[in-house]
């Protein structure tokens, strides 16, 4: 129950526009503090992974500043998540990670002829695998297309506006200024709320 707790608030925290939202971090902060109140190290680490999760879809990345004082009593599947959010995966046993993630740690990036984000159904889930992606270094053009529409489809605004974001650099970057206006356009529809 402490865990479909923690994981609410989650959610709530990639839905919202800005990103010094009070709500956001109250609600998170208030289901802190009940699994703390449990007294369970273990439970209160698993959730700081859904919050570090959550953060990470949003292309918020802190190396899970939350969890580390709590990895010692985490145990090595929760550490190896923590690893992977981080997109440290060099020596990472892919057996230790939430099913979803070990086909995508196992195999090499020279052997994906699809976009590695197709089998996880779970929009969460390809947004956190997107975000790892992007922090490994092997996230491709259209992994970043696919994390930007499965944002948009599940209307989460704040992960939408970071993807959007990646978008747009790598349209500067090539000197696309239609496609960057066209984005930055997007973007301002998103942050800017309707009369």
């Amino acid at each position: 129950m402490a865990k479909q707790r923690a994981w609410r608030p989650a959610k709530f925290f990639i839905s919202l526009p800005d990103r010094q939202h009070p709500c956001g971090r109250s609600g998170i902060r208030s289901r802190r503090n009940e699994i703390a109140s449990t007294g369970r190290a273990d439970l209160l680490a698993r959730a700081e992974l859904v919050r570090c999760a959550a953060r990470a879809a949003s292309l918020e990345f802190d190396n899970c500043a939350g969890f580390q004082p709590l990895a010692q009593d985490a145990d090595a599947g929760e550490r190896s998540y923590a690893a992977y959010l981080n997109g440290q995966w060099q020596g990472l046993d892919a057996n230790l990670l939430p099913q979803q993630y070990r086909a995508l740690v196992s195999a090499s990036a020279a052997s994906a002829d699809k976009s590695r984000l197709d089998d996880i159904k779970d929009p969460l889930s390809r947004l956190v695998t997107a975000a790892a992606l992007l922090q490994n270094g092997r996230l491709t053009p259209a992994e970043i297309v696919s994390a930007t529409e499965t944002a948009s489809a599940q209307g989460w605004r704040r992960p939408l506006l970071a993807w959007l974001g990646v978008q747009a650099q790598r349209a500067q970057a090539a000197g696309d200024r239609d496609a960057e206006t066209k984005i930055r356009r997007r973007m301002d529809l998103v942050s800017t709320p309707l009369p």
